[in-house]
C-alpha cells in the first residue's frame, strides 16, 4: 500500500506541482513561498492518504492544501487582502470547462518570467526545469556538471534578480512578444538538447516537448512556435532506436526504423504544415525527411543540403555550416562536403568540436581513405565526453582498421 500511495503522489505532484507553483507566483509574487507551499502539500499528501486515502481529484487537493498553507503564511505576515482575496479565489479542483485557459496561461507567464533576457542564459534553462517543470535541483547539477550547492546558489540568484529587477510575471504583447519569443524558444530548444543528447536525462526532452505544446496551443499563429514542436517530435520520435541491446549508439543507418514512433512523426508532420519558413522550420524539415525516409539510402539529401544553405544564410553558425558540409557529402559527393568542412573551419571555429572530426572522418572514409578516417574516428574519441559516443566513434574506427596479421 505504501508503494502505491507513493506513487499515487508521485503521479499527482507531476502532474500539479507547475501548475500551483504558477499560480501561486501569480497571486503572490513569492517564488520561494509558491515553492515552499507546493512542496508542503506533497509532503502533506505523502502524511495523510495512507491514513485517508487517495482523494478523488489528486491535483485539486494539492492545490487546495498548497493554497490554504499559502494563506496561513501571509496571514500571519499580515500581507495585504488583496492578495488574500486572490489566493481564495483560486479553484480547488482540476478547472472546469472555459477556466483551462487561466491554469495554462499562468503557466506560460511563468515559462516567459524564466527565460526573461535579463537572466543568464543558462540561469534561465536551469530555473525552468526547477520553477516550471518541477525537476530536483540535485538532478538539473548533473546536467549542467556542478555541484548541487552551486545549482542552487546560481538558481536563488536568478529568483532574486527577478525581484530586484521588477520583472514582470506576464506573457509579453505586441513588439515586446515579437522579441520575446526567440529566447524562450531558444530555451526549449536547449532544454530539449539536454534531454535528446546521449548521455542526457530523458524527462528533460520529455518536458521540453511539453512546454512547447503549451507554447504551440497559447500562440497558434506563432508558426515557429509549431516549428519548433514539429521538430522536437520528429527528433524525438527516433529515441527507441538509438541504442541497440547493450546500449550502445546507432547511426541513423544502423537503427531498426520499424521502432521509430510513427505517432510522433505523423503529429511532427501536421504540425509542420503550420511551420513558417524560419531556421526552427528549416530544421524540422531536416528531420522530417530523415523520418519519412524508409532506408538510409532512401533519404533526400538534396533537399536537406538545399534547406542547410537556407538556414545557413539565416543563421552562419560554425555548427550550421558543418551541418551543411555533411548534408553536401551526401548529396553531392564526400569531396564536396570535405570542402565545406574545410571552409567552416576557417579561423579555428570547429577545433577541438569532437563532430566535426567525426563528421571529416565519416566523409574521408566515404571518400576512399579508410587508414585516414580510423585515425580521425579515433582523434574524435579521445575528444568526446559522453562513454556512448566514445564507444560508438572507436568501434566505427575499428571497422575501418584492417585485421593484423
Amino acid at each position: 500500500m505504501g508503494t502505491d500511495i507513493g506513487r499515487a503522489v508521485a503521479d499527482a505532484g507531476a502532474e500539479a506541482y507547475p501548475r500551483i507553483v504558477a499560480a501561486l507566483i501569480r497571486t503572490t509574487g513569492d517564488w520561494t513561498l509558491a515553492e515552499d507551499c507546493a512542496q508542503e502539500a506533497l509532503a502533506s499528501a505523502l502524511e495523510r492518504w495512507p491514513r485517508d486515502g487517495v482523494p478523488g481529484n489528486p491535483g485539486g487537493w494539492l492545490m487546495t492544501t498548497a493554497r490554504n498553507r499559502a494563506v496561513d503564511v501571509l496571514r500571519r505576515a499580515s500581507v495585504e487582502r488583496r492578495k488574500l482575496h486572490e489566493l481564495a479565489l483560486l479553484t480547488d479542483a482540476d478547472p472546469a470547462p472555459g477556466q483551462e485557459g487561466d491554469v495554462v496561461d499562468d503557466r506560460l507567464r511563468l515559462v516567459f518570467t524564466c527565460c526573461h533576457p535579463a537572466l543568464a542564459p543558462e540561469a534561465r534553462v536551469a530555473l525552468t526545469l526547477r520553477t516550471v517543470a518541477g525537476v530536483p535541483t540535485a538532478d538539473i547539477a548533473r546536467a549542467f556538471l556542478v555541484s548541487e550547492s552551486t545549482m542552487t546558489r546560481r538558481i536563488t540568484r536568478a529568483k532574486a534578480r527577478i525581484a530586484t529587477a521588477g520583472i514582470p510575471y506576464r506573457v509579453p504583447t505586441g513588439a515586446a512578444l515579437v522579441e520575446r519569443l526567440p529566447g524562450v524558444l531558444a530555451v526549449l530548444y536547449l532544454l530539449f538538447t539536454r534531454g535528446y543528447d546521449a548521455d542526457g536525462e530523458p524527462a528533460f526532452a520529455d518536458e521540453a516537448i511539453r512546454l512547447a505544446r503549451l507554447l504551440d496551443r497559447l500562440l497558434p499563429d506563432e508558426p515557429e512556435a509549431a516549428a519548433l514542436l514539429a521538430l522536437f517530435l520528429l527528433q524525438d520520435s527516433r529515441r527507441a532506436a538509438r541504442r541497440d541491446g547493450d546500449g550502445n549508439l546507432l547511426t541513423l543507418d544502423e537503427q531498426d526504423r520499424s521502432r521509430w514512433d510513427s505517432d510522433a512523426v505523423a503529429e511532427g508532420l501536421a504540425v509542420l504544415a503550420r511551420a513558417g519558413d524560419g531556421p526552427y522550420a528549416l530544421q524540422a524539415r531536416i528531420a522530417a525527411a530523415h523520418a519519412t525516409a524508409a532506408t538510409g539510402a532512401d533519404t533526400d539529401w538534396a533537399a536537406i543540403a538545399g534547406w542547410y544553405d537556407e538556414l545557413a544564410r539565416l543563421r552562419p553558425t560554425p555548427v550550421v555550416r558543418l551541418n551543411r558540409a555533411v548534408a553536401h557529402g551526401y548529396a553531392h559527393g564526400p569531396g564536396a562536403g570535405l570542402a565545406l568542412i574545410a571552409e567552416a573551419r576557417t579561423g579555428g571555429a570547429l577545433d577541438g568540436y569532437p563532430p566535426a572530426v567525426a563528421a571529416e572522418a565519416e566523409l574521408t572514409a566515404r571518400h576512399g581513405d579508410p587508414v585516414r578516417a580510423a585515425v580521425l574516428f579515433r582523434d574524435a574519441a579521445g575528444l568526446v565526453c559522453s562513454e556512448p559516443e566514445r564507444r560508438a566513434l572507436l568501434r566505427r574506427a575499428e571497422s575501418l582498421t584492417p585485421p593484423g596479421p
